[in-house]
């Protein structure tokens, strides 16, 4: 089974800062759910009447915007897990303290809240498709997501 992720780069400063702080081109990442719709947490309401934080989006909801997709071959039963790790975070709140966190340091696996990629690498560990990581704490970049995804074995769609 495969899941897959939709990397993207937005024009926001605030995608820009975390971009800069992040080491490359990607500033956010959704997960595609099996009806083609994207979960992910965002800082701001997209589409109109969506509010923030963990929500499902339309898959074309950042029209025009660069992206990458990359898949992970998983089991099931590590998919099964993913999915409802992610689906049991939807409606938490986004984590506006994350970026800057990205400077000054903080917990990323704090489920209060969350920040995209952070919520992403969570839900990888909860289901046990990538070991408890051994990475700096206080931040999970979505670049940094797509090299631990790499590392896993994912492949450009």
């Amino acid at each position: 089974m495969k899941i897959r992720f939709r990397f993207a780069r937005g024009p926001a400063w605030t995608s820009r800062l975390i971009e800069w702080f992040g080491g490359g081109l990607y500033s956010h990442v959704d997960v595609f759910l099996a009806n083609g719709m994207l979960i992910g947490a965002r800082s701001d309401s997209i589409p109109k009447g969506t509010p923030a934080g963990v929500q499902i989006r339309p898959p074309d909801y950042l029209k025009g915007q660069a992206s990458k997709i990359l898949s992970l071959e998983v089991s099931s039963a590590e998919a099964g897990s993913f999915y409802s790790f992610l689906l049991l975070q939807k409606g938490k709140p986004y984590d506006r303290i994350a970026i800057l966190g990205f400077a000054t340091g903080r917990d990323w696996r704090s489920k209060d809240s969350w920040f995209c990629s952070e919520l992403v690498a969570a839900a990888l560990e909860e289901a046990g498709i990538a070991p408890h990581l051994a990475f700096t704490p206080n931040k999970i970049s979505p670049n940094g997501l797509a090299l631990i995804l790499s590392a896993l074995g994912a492949q450009v769609d």
